[in-house]
């Protein structure tokens, strides 16, 4: 039995996610396992009901779970940030869930925007640092003469900062990026071993040529780490070239592994290659810890309750929670089956078919109890 909490959360979320749980729980029919659900009312409609976004409660209760299969954030009624940052990104520093998995992988029978490319050329991870870099939080705006002071917390450090500031302009901002060696160490490390099992290749990226100090640290932290790693080719990309690559060589990436800011911009364009951001799946984990998996879309409140959300990426989320739960060979059957309902053209309007939700996790569960 694997104990899984659910957040469906908002718009198109529960709808999504529901039929995530009908293609997992048809996997655990096929290969003998029980996956036992608890959802949890986190989302728009708390809020505005209550003024609770995260309780200590939640957080508890959330805890006791390896993993939390979650659906989408965001509501027309709430101010763009309130619940994205108060649920979502709060999940992920809480638990510290300091990788982001993205995989990008063009599905047979899927059209990618890149002309000449195949299936065969477009299949590479992109590991992204989750919890650092430009997402810490230290910023403001101010007009004047100013001390800025900020405290930050985290697992892996308690920093404090003190800066004046003097401006004659009317008003700045300002954001500060901020890279440990802890954390750069092991988002490395997890990337070596995700190489491992793949074809042996790391490409790092940075920005080293201009951003000097949190970069360069990420450089020092990655040479030290794949001298331990003799069997992997690795490599440095800053991320301008990247994203050039990523649409003329697709094929030449294996495993990328990547700042958190950086990573938050490469991936989506690793989601168009690969067919949209209806196919986009990601994992926030934590290897020891509570890590949670999502597809990467927003929760398009319009389509609300219209059964016509394509569910494809919300599944393919779930397959990387059966990988990360040890149901290995029921995560590459989901991948499979999803293939098939491709081929066979059982897909949503968005994907050129007239399916509805439920009709694309009905036949995607029922093509992975045929194994």
């Amino acid at each position: 039995m694997h104990r899984v909490a659910v957040i469906g959360g908002d718009g198109i979320g529960p709808e999504i996610i529901a039929e995530g749980q009908k293609v997992l729980d048809a996997a655990g029919e096929r290969y003998g396992f029980d996956i036992g659900w608890e959802t949890f009312d986190i989302g728009a409609d708390r809020y505005l009901s209550t003024g609770q976004l995260l309780t200590e409660e939640d957080i508890q209760e959330l805890s006791r779970f390896r993993a939390i299969y979650f659906g989408a954030v965001g509501d027309e009624r709430v101010s763009p940030g309130i619940l994205e940052k108060g649920i979502l990104l709060a999940l992920r520093f809480h638990f510290d869930q300091y990788i982001n998995l993205r995989p990008v992988r063009l599905l047979e029978g899927v059209p990618t925007p890149l002309a000449g490319k195949t299936p065969r050329d477009i299949d590479f991870v992109v590991v992204r640092e989750n919890t650092e870099d430009f997402y810490v939080g230290v910023g403001g705006r101010m007009k004047g003469s100013k001390r800025f002071e900020h405290q930050i917390v985290r697992n892996l450090y308690h920093v404090r900062f003190g800066l004046d500031i003097e401006s004659d302009a009317e008003e700045i901002a300002y954001q500060i990026g901020l890279i440990s060696r802890e954390g750069a160490r092991r988002v490395i490390s997890y990337a070596c071993e995700c190489a491992r099992e793949r074809r042996k290749k790391l490409t790092s990226v940075d920005k080293a040529n201009v951003l000097t100090d949190v970069y360069g640290l990420w450089r020092e932290v990655f040479s030290g780490v794949v001298s331990r790693y003799p069997d992997l080719t690795t490599e440095f990309a800053y991320v301008d070239a990247i994203t050039m690559w990523f649409v003329k060589n697709p094929e030449v990436f294996d495993v990328v592994v990547t700042p958190n800011m950086f990573g938050d911009i490469i991936t989506d364009l690793g989601a168009m290659i690969q067919g949209g951001l209806g196919l986009a799946a990601g994992g926030n984990i934590n290897p020891s810890g509570t890590s949670m998996f999502e597809p990467i879309h927003g929760s398009a409140p319009k389509y609300k309750g219209m059964n016509t959300a394509n569910p494809m990426a919300t599944i393919w989320a779930g397959a990387l929670l059966l990988r990360h739960i040890g149901e290995k060979e029921a995560s590459e059957a989901v991948l499979r089956a999803m293939g098939r309902s491709i081929a066979d053209r059982v897909v949503t309007r968005d994907m050129g078919g007239s399916c509805r939700t439920s009709d694309v996790g009905d036949y995607i569960a029922a093509m992975v109890r045929k194994g």
